[in-house]
Formats: structure tokens, sequence, C-alpha cells
């Protein structure tokens, strides 16, 4: 259940950033296929960043990317909601997680959003600058935001642990992971020492962005 609420976190952060680069900047799938690519190869290696950069590359029948004609309504099996439900009955603010749920809820309330949009413009969606500072400054909060995704499942099966009496390797949970799931990631390796050699809440605060 944890597992699949990172997941829901780490897609929405994905999502985010996709759409940060797509209406911030302008910039096409085209575009923005090597950069996820590229990304693949740093902290952010992973399995959703890797499908992330087939699926801009993925073109339709007539040659345009087919990722602009997904319309974008998310639906969902519950997991997620349970983990938040989860975390209110224990008392952990798994914030981003929570926030990835609403978002989802949100995607599917389509029509309310369209009828919405005709009525409130809002600003100019854009970002001044150049686009390379703009893009990295992208990719490291996007990595900062795993963190404190990753860290608020912890605590919350850290909670669990406490009030259920189990003992958790927590350490071996991150190697389970990473060895073969949706959150597939470097970075499960990474967090692993600081899993059992400093408290979870610590994790907040690491991070190494060389």
């Amino acid at each position: 259940m944890v597992h699949n609420g990172i997941e829901y976190g780490d897609m929405q952060l994905v999502s985010e950033a996709y759409q940060l680069m797509k209406d911030g900047l302008g910039m096409t799938a085209a575009e923005m296929q090597p950069i996820f690519s590229d990304w693949n190869r740093t902290e952010l290696d992973s399995y959703l960043i890797e499908i992330t950069s087939h699926i801009l590359a993925f073109k339709d029948t007539d040659g345009q990317p087919l990722l602009d004609r997904i319309l974008d309504a998310a639906g969902q099996k519950g997991t997620g909601k349970w983990t938040v439900i989860s975390s209110s009955e224990l008392g952990i603010p798994i914030t981003l997680i929570t926030e990835a749920v609403y978002a989802r809820c949100i995607s599917a309330l389509k029509e309310e959003r369209v009828a919405a949009a005709r009525k409130l413009k809002g600003p100019r969606r854009s970002i001044a600058g150049e686009r390379a500072p703009v893009i990295e400054n992208i990719r490291l909060a996007l990595y900062a935001s795993k963190i404190v995704s990753y860290a608020q499942g912890y605590m919350l099966m850290r909670a669990a642990a406490k009030e259920y009496h189990w003992n958790l390797n927590y350490g071996g949970v991150a190697l389970m992971w990473r060895g073969g799931c949706i959150i597939r990631s470097q970075f499960l390796g990474r967090i692993k020492k600081p899993l059992i050699t400093i408290p979870i809440w610590l994790i907040c605060c690491w991070t190494n962005f060389s």
C-alpha cells in the first residue's frame, strides 16, 4: 500500500515537471524526450523516468506525438486513498502523497475543469529566462521532492510498525522495491544506508546533488 502511495507521488511529480516544461517553457514532446532520457542517467535514474522518455518519443499513426492526444483524466484503484486514510489514522502527515491523490481526483473532474477554464482564464503560464538553468532547477526540485515523498512513506511505515508491533527491515524494503517494481530506482539504493544508520525523519534533510 505504501509502495503504491509513493508511486502516486512519483507520477504526480513527473507530471508536474512535464507541465512546467510544456506550459512554462513552451517545449514540445520532441524537445522534452532527450531531457528525460538524460535525467535517467542522473540521480533520477528510475523506471518512471525511463518510460516517460519513451512515451514522449512515441508517435501516433499520423506521426504526431501520442501523448498530446491522451485524455488528461486519471483513474485510481484505491491504494493511494488507503495510504492517505492510514496516515490520518496514525497521525502521520504524508502531504505529498495526499496531494497526489487529490490531483487524480481533480483530473477526473474533466467536464467541471473545462467549464471553469472558460470563465477563469488565469495568468499567462510562462517562465522567463534561459531554458537550461530552469530545466536543471526542475530536475533538482523533482529529486528533492522524491526525497520528501519517500521519507513520508517510511514515516508512515514506522508509525504502523509501532502501532501494530511489526518488525520491519526498512533497508530491506528499499532494496526489495529497487529490485523490480514501478518505483524501481537508483535512489532506493542510495537511501538504504541512511535508513539503517539515522532516524527516518532526517532523510528529509539528506540529499546529494553532486
